[in-house]
């Protein structure tokens, strides 16, 4: 995007929303998968979700964006199977076995392999406060995960860690995918992959569809509030699915993804306080410290990304 057209304020209040709905989906998320919904039959929906959505958008909006060269289509899928599908179905596993605020700490250590791979692979030029951040995060999540009487998960730790891997490829590789073509237009492509991935793996078939019609308590604080099932669903689909993931991809086209990094980041307080609230899910005080400890040096270690690799503008397509 031009940069007369770039708008930072936009382009962060676009993350701080991702980051909000996102955190909200974590509880409800859960709720769902106590029911009965397993973390890949999850995953499925909501990538099939944001794919019918996004491709309707551009149905009626654009439909040019539905003509991609060979080369378009290996990147995006790419970008929809080891981002999109990975990260979806990694988080879900993380929060199924691990409290929904120390999952995302895990999955947030992404925002530090964005600084390190753009050092290593793209060579920007960084800060040295970037090795102080990484021995911050790495200190703050031995302090969460209480490694000397260890009392967490260990394949929710790996899902979590897993899920970071993810994300960073979806910030780096979406950070470059929005200069070429339109953020909508990334999230159909990215999602009919990661789709079609997890619609071989995920099982859906054997989901009841007695499940599905059934009704579903919300669980902790909202334990007496019966809904029928489809309703969290609709809202994991489109508000914890479709919504936050293409505000994301619209936010890189205003700010860099180290600046989305940082702000998207907040989800993991919006992560722990919902999951406080709703789900009574509290860390005892010396994890809550290494919590703080791990979001303080995800930031130090973003901002130490000091220049970003310019890309080429792409002239407007001839109709």
């Amino acid at each position: 995007m031009p940069a007369r057209l770039r708008s930072p304020g936009l382009g962060a209040a676009y993350a701080l929303t991702a980051a909000a709905l996102f955190g909200i989906n974590g509880s409800i998320s859960k709720v769902v998968m106590a029911a009965g919904i397993t973390p890949p039959q999850l995953t499925f929906m909501r990538v099939l979700a944001t794919t019918v959505i996004a491709g309707g958008v551009l149905l009626v909006t654009d439909r040019a964006q539905f003509r991609v060269t060979r080369g378009e289509l290996a990147r995006l899928a790419l970008l929809g199977v080891a981002g999109l599908a990975m990260i979806q179905w990694m988080y879900s596993v993380a929060i199924a076995r691990l409290p929904v605020g120390v999952a995302l700490l895990f999955e947030y250590t992404a925002v530090v392999m964005v600084a390190v791979v753009a050092f290593a692979v793209f060579k920007e030029r960084v800060h040295r406060r970037l090795w102080l951040a990484i021995a911050g995060v790495l200190a703050g999540l031995a302090v969460v995960a209480q490694v000397w009487d260890s009392h967490l998960d260990a394949l929710g730790v790996a899902a979590g860690l897993g899920a970071a891997v993810c994300y960073a490829f979806y910030f780096l590789a979406g950070e470059r995918g929005v200069t070429r073509r339109p953020p909508m237009a990334i999230a159909f492509w990215a999602s009919l992959f990661a789709t079609a991935f997890w619609a071989l793996l995920s099982g859906w078939w054997r989901v009841e569809p007695a499940l599905l019609t059934g009704s579903v308590s919300l669980d902790g604080a909202l334990s007496a509030v019966v809904v029928p099932m489809w309703v969290p669903l609709l809202w994991i689909a489109v508000l914890g699915g479709f919504a936050p993931f293409t505000l994301i991809l619209t936010s890189l086209r205003h700010i860099s993804a180290t600046a989305s990094g940082i702000i998207a980041s907040s989800e993991v307080l919006f992560a722990f306080l919902v999951a406080w609230l709703w789900l009574g899910e509290t860390l005892a005080p010396v994890p809550l410290a290494g919590a703080a400890v791990v979001l303080i040096a995800i930031v130090v270690a973003q901002t130490a990304r000091t220049e970003r690799t310019p890309t080429p503008e792409v002239p407007p397509e001839v109709p």
